[in-house]
């Protein structure tokens, strides 16, 4: 039954990014999980509660991955950077998920929405506790500060994912990194850090290329 349940679930991802929420039938996805209508309705009782189940599924898999690259680093940049490079990358990895929960949930209606809110508040604790646990009270940006910057990420990946762009996001991560960093750490440090992090990708892309 659990394995049944997983295929159902990964069924929706493969839907969504297929058909978008919108188009997408209980039959769609019975047809794609091979299981049962009956197998369906024993676990879920529409399509909207199995999409917040995928969703809640896949974003509970991306916020372990970025809460242990997060704990994992030490400081204000080394936080921002591997929690931001683990998001990116997982975005860019996983094309079906990521148009099941960045795209797609904007069509799936106010209870999907409101745990994207959720997701988003999550980010944007954890920026603002990775500032506050280096700078001190009297350096700290307004506290919409954080909240503003996952929202202006949110688009910049959104508009990626939905032109089928998403493999490109993790190119992104040093002109991201800086827009974050800037009103914590200042223009100076903030510019310091892009020309860093650009002459650390660079080898990478040679390597693909060679490749």
């Amino acid at each position: 039954m659990e394995n049944q349940r997983h295929r159902i679930l990964a069924a929706v991802a493969d839907v969504c990014h297929a058909a978008g929420y919108v188009s997408m039938s209980v039959e769609d996805i019975v047809v794609t999980s091979g299981v049962s209508r009956r197998t369906f309705y024993d676990n879920f009782r529409s399509k909207e509660d199995v999409y917040l189940a995928a969703y809640d599924e896949v974003t509970k898999q991306l916020l372990e991955r970025v809460y242990a690259a997060y704990a994992e680093a030490d400081g204000l940049v080394a936080r921002v950077r591997d929690s931001l490079n683990a998001f990116l990358t997982f975005v860019a990895e996983e094309p079906a998920f990521a148009d099941m929960c960045i795209v797609e949930v904007m069509a799936a209606g106010p209870n999907a929405i409101e745990r994207r809110n959720q997701t988003m508040a999550a980010f944007a604790e954890m920026i603002e506790k990775a500032a506050a646990d280096e700078l001190p009270k009297s350096k700290l940006p307004p506290a919409l500060t954080a909240e503003t910057l996952v929202g202006g990420i949110y688009e910049v990946v959104y508009s990626r994912v939905l032109q089928g762009r998403g493999a490109e996001l993790p190119e992104l991560l040093p002109d991201l990194l800086f827009s974050v960093v800037l009103p914590y750490m200042g223009q100076e440090t903030a510019t310091s850090l892009l020309k860093n992090e650009r002459r650390r990708s660079k080898p990478k892309a040679g390597k693909q290329a060679d490749s």
